[in-house]
């Protein structure tokens, strides 16, 4: 992991956990050439979901986005274990899909996803812009009020 990335993460109290195992067929990451594909994270904090339930019914925006944050929090531990340990190996976060379960009047979703952008930015500086999604869901695995993927460009 590069100093400047390893240190952003300590200046903003974040702890990488180690990356979660898949629940089912299915693998955490692929790489394709110099695209890394990262399955869908969920809001996962010590092992288990951390933010459940529907935006718009029994979490709010709030909480929505602190799930957001441990979606990105895991899609960067998924990262790490992808490349070695090295973060400093993104060149540019190219995507993040956003699914956000919700009530059917929620419209919010956007909101919600700012905290996972937020977080990616700030870990990640320019490298962490990203063009995304957010789409209301009717239900996520495990009751999860947020699951976000993403798709990074990354260097050899």
């Amino acid at each position: 992991m590069s100093d400047e990335i390893a240190a952003r993460l300590t200046e903003m109290g974040i702890t990488l956990p180690e990356a979660a195992a898949p629940a089912a067929n299915y693998v955490p990451y692929v790489i394709s050439g110099n695209l890394l594909y990262i399955s869908g994270q969920l809001p996962l904090e010590g092992g288990k979901v951390a933010v459940a339930g529907h935006l718009g019914k029994t979490v709010d925006v709030a909480s929505g986005q602190r799930g957001a944050e441990l979606c990105a929090i895991n899609i960067l531990a998924q990262a790490k274990a992808a490349l070695g340990g090295n973060l400093g190996r993104i060149r540019r976060v190219i995507k993040l899909n956003g699914f956000v379960a919700s009530a059917p009047d929620f419209v919010e979703q956007h909101l919600v996803m700012n905290g996972a952008s937020n977080l990616i930015a700030g870990v990640l500086g320019e490298a962490g812009k990203h063009a995304r999604a957010a789409v209301g869901m009717a239900a996520l695995p495990l009751n999860a009020a947020v699951e976000i993927d993403a798709i990074m460009e990354i260097a050899e």
